[in-house]
């Protein structure tokens, strides 16, 4: 067996905080939960951010106000990503959340979902960068100092000229009031997820910006993936969104790689103890084994997309509807029986899962 070829890429960090690892977890609406996190972390995740939260959530009293700001000392570093319309409410939820013990704050300007567009908040703001860089400023104030604040880009609103000069003003006047990093998925926001992430736009940015730290995403469903947009675009590090929703083991299969050995395939004991150790977190997170199956059956369900025979698995958990079932179908579905207990080498070929189509990167 030959070992993959090492690859240059430093220790990544976001002003004083050490990310390690340059492959974090992404912010994933109804997703990237404290569970998941736990997860991805525990399989070589050095950040994660959580799930993307309107700013006027965090300012509103009530469960979900503290649920969001509850940060465990298990968690971290962890980034808090916000979203919103109005300066004033940004900068006060981006203080709420340093305050509660996040370790850095992203704004969202790339959400392309419809109901985000039509209030005026996530990628519509990049036809505004006026709006967009109030934004920025008010969670600079805000933030003091205190932590690092980043920005999560698109590569404009659509393909036009003025959509890209917009794009370049509102990174530009980011860079220049003070941001520590952006995160550039180069889709327009109209492109939603259809046709290839264009790859060649983030060799652009990172040229233009230079020693700025620039992160990449879009189409990372691998760690070969990871590499690939590494060296063909030349960007600090990357944030893996849809390729890391029921595959943790991403994270250590890139650390691997960039080791110089090969990325290792996980066994079946080993995904089993990883969808177990999900349940475990999940189930205090959202207060009994009842509420959190929902949020835990959607992750098993995507665990069951990499498995060796996934349309079965798939058939198999998706008929879990309640909680008692739920460790019987995982040591079921991701039974030794599977394999020999050996996690044998990930080859590229193997390693693609496109099905993956039901959150926003």
């Amino acid at each position: 067996m030959t070992a993959a070829p090492s690859v240059p890429f430093p220790s990544l960090m976001l002003g004083k905080v050490t990310i390690g690892l340059p492959a974090v977890q992404a912010a994933l609406s109804g997703y990237s939960d404290l569970a998941m996190r736990t997860v991805a972390r525990e399989h070589g995740a050095g950040y994660a951010l959580a799930e993307v939260v309107i700013d006027e959530q965090v300012l509103q009293k009530g469960k979900l106000r503290r649920r969001i700001l509850a940060v465990p000392e298990l968690d971290h570093p962890v980034g808090g990503q916000l979203m919103g319309s109005r300066p004033e409410t940004f900068g006060r939820a981006a203080r709420d959340l340093v305050d509660a013990g996040y370790d850095v704050v992203d704004v969202n300007f790339g959400c392309p979902v419809a109901k985000v567009l039509g209030r005026r908040r996530g990628g519509w703001l990049l036809q505004d960068p006026d709006t967009a860089l109030a934004i920025v400023d008010s969670v600079l104030q805000a933030v003091a100092g205190d932590v690092p604040v980043t920005v999560k880009m698109r590569r404009g609103f659509d393909d036009s000229a003025d959509g890209e000069r917009r794009f370049w003003t509102i990174l530009d006047g980011a860079i220049a009031r003070g941001i520590t990093a952006a995160t550039v998925h180069p889709r327009s926001v109209e492109q939603k997820y259809v046709g290839p992430s264009r790859w060649p736009f983030l060799a652009k940015v990172k040229a233009h910006v230079g020693a700025f730290p620039i992160l990449g995403s879009g189409d990372l469903f691998s760690p070969f993936d990871v590499l690939a947009m590494r060296r063909e675009t030349g960007v600090d590090g990357v944030t893996v969104a849809r390729g890391c929703i029921g595959n943790p083991f991403v994270f250590g299969q890139v650390a691997d790689l960039l080791a110089g050995r090969p990325a290792l395939r996980p066994t079946a004991a080993m995904v089993r103890a990883a969808l177990l150790r999900h349940w475990q977190v999940a189930v205090p997170f959202y207060g009994g084994e009842r509420p959190a199956l929902p949020h835990v059956r959607m992750h098993a369900i995507k665990y069951g997309q990499y498995h060796r025979e996934p349309l079965w698995a798939r058939d198999r958990l998706v008929t879990m509807r309640g909680p008692e079932v739920f460790v019987a179908l995982v040591e079921e579905v991701f039974a030794d029986r599977f394999d020999d207990g050996r996690a044998r080498e990930l080859r590229p070929e193997d390693a693609v899962v496109p099905a993956l189509q039901s959150c926003s990167e």
